[in-house]
C-alpha cells in the first residue's frame, strides 16, 4: 500500500518533475497523473522500480506549479505538488506544507515557502516566484547581507518583505578564535549546536515578531528565508510546523531535506571569501555549511530543559497563546 507520508516530489530548473514513494508491500504499483493545466499532449512519463520506486515526468508548462495524483491498485491515492520548486538561482526553495498533523489534518500546499537568499533569481525565477502570489516575505540574513545581496522579487504581486536580522551572538566571537582552531572540525560543529541553541532560546523574541506578522495578514502565503536556507529558516519552518501540530519525525524530515538540494561543496568557497577564512581547511569549515539532526535536536531540547512543554515555550517565549495557535491551524490546515 502508498504510504501517504512518503511521497515526494520535485523538479529540477529544467522543468522535469521527479516523484518518489514508500508503499508497505513491494508488489504495491504506483500511477502518477498530472491534475488540471498540464496541457496538450507531449508528456512523458517514465517509471523505475530500483533502487526505490520512481518516476520522472517531462513535457509539463514550467512557469507555473502542478498538483499530481498518485494513487496505488488498492485505491489508496495522494493529491501533492512539488516540495522543491526548482528554482535556477534558488536550490533550496521548498514548500513546506503538505504534512500530516497528530490531528489527522494536513498543512495546506502552496501557502507556507521557505528558501536561501533570493539575489541569483533567473527571470524564469522570478516568473514562477510572482505565481505563489506571496504575501510576505521574512528575510532573517544581517542587514549587510540584505544590502549586498538584493533579493529578486516580482514587482506584481509585490509582496512586503519584512527585515528580521538573526545575528547569533558567538558569530564573531568564534571567527576570532578560527586561527587557533582552524584544523578543528569538531569545534565548528560545536559552534553550530550553540547557534541553534541560541534560535530557541535568545533569538526567541526574533521568531515572536514573525508570528505577530503572520497573524496580523489574514490568510498570509510567506517565505521564510536566509542565505543558506538552513539554519535561521531551518528552525523558522521547524517551529512553524510544530505550532501547527505537524509530528517532530515529519519536522525533522522537512529538515533534513536541505541535504538533499544545499551542496556544501559547492558554497565552501563562498564562505571563505566572505569569511576570510582562506587559512581554515575545508573539513573544519563544512558542519557550517551541513544540516545535521543534531542541530535542529539541540533548538528542541533547550525548549524541552526550560519550558514544560511546547505549547508554554509558544505562549512565553514567542507570544502564541490558544487563541493565536487556533487562529494559525484554523488558517493554515485543511
Amino acid at each position: 500500500m502508498l504510504i501517504s507520508d512518503a511521497v515526494h516530489i520535485w523538479r529540477e530548473p529544467d522543468g522535469d518533475y521527479h516523484f518518489e514513494w514508500q508503499v508497505t508491500d513491494p508488489g504495491t504499483e504506483v500511477s502518477v497523473e498530472p491534475l488540471a493545466g498540464a496541457g496538450e499532449g507531449g508528456l512523458q512519463l517514465h517509471y523505475v522500480q530500483q533502487p526505490t520506486p520512481a518516476a520522472r515526468l517531462v513535457g509539463l508548462p514550467p512557469a507555473r506549479r502542478h498538483f499530481f495524483r498518485l494513487r496505488d491498485q488498492h485505491g489508496t491515492e495522494v493529491v501533492a505538488t512539488e516540495r522543491r520548486l526548482g528554482m535556477d538561482g534558488a536550490p533550496n526553495f521548498r514548500d513546506f506544507g503538505g504534512y500530516r498533523t497528530t490531528g489527522g489534518q494536513r498543512v495546506k500546499w502552496g501557502y507556507l515557502f521557505r528558501s536561501g537568499q533570493l539575489s541569483s533569481l533567473s527571470e524564469q525565477d522570478v516568473s514562477l516566484l510572482a505565481s505563489l502570489a506571496l504575501d510576505l516575505v521574512f528575510d532573517f540574513r544581517r542587514v549587510e547581507e540584505q544590502e549586498t545581496d538584493l533579493s529578486r522579487l516580482p514587482l506584481q504581486p509585490r509582496p512586503q518583505v519584512v527585515s528580521l536580522p538573526i545575528v547569533p551572538g558567538s558569530n564573531s566571537r568564534f571567527f576570532e578564535q578560527a586561527g587557533q582552531q582552524s584544523q578543528n572540525p569538531a569545534a565548528m560543529f560545536d559552534f553550530m549546536l550553540e547557534i541553534n541553541r541560541d534560535f530557541a532560546g535568545p533569538q526567541a523574541h526574533t521568531y515572536s515578531r514573525m508570528f505577530q506578522q503572520i497573524l496580523a495578514a489574514p490568510d498570509a502565503r510567506f517565505l521564510v528565508h536566509c542565505a543558506a536556507g538552513k539554519d535561521r529558516t531551518g528552525f523558522a519552518a521547524a517551529i512553524v510546523l510544530l505550532a501547527l501540530g505537524v509530528p517532530r519525525d515529519l519536522v525533522m524530515r522537512d529538515y533534513l531535506l536541505t541535504a538533499r538540494y544545499y551542496l556544501p561543496e559547492r558554497e565552501l568557497e563562498r564562505l571563505q571569501r566572505k569569511y576570510q577564512l582562506e587559512h581554515m581547511v575545508a573539513e573544519a569549515i563544512l558542519p557550517m555549511l551541513e544540516v545535521h539532526e543534531d542541530y535542529l535536536a539541540m533548538a528542541l531540547r533547550h525548549i524541552e530543559e526550560n519550558y514544560s512543554s511546547l505549547e508554554e515555550y509558544l505562549e512565553q517565549a514567542l507570544g502564541v497563546g490558544p487563541a493565536e495557535l487556533a487562529e494559525l491551524r484554523s488558517r493554515y490546515l485543511e
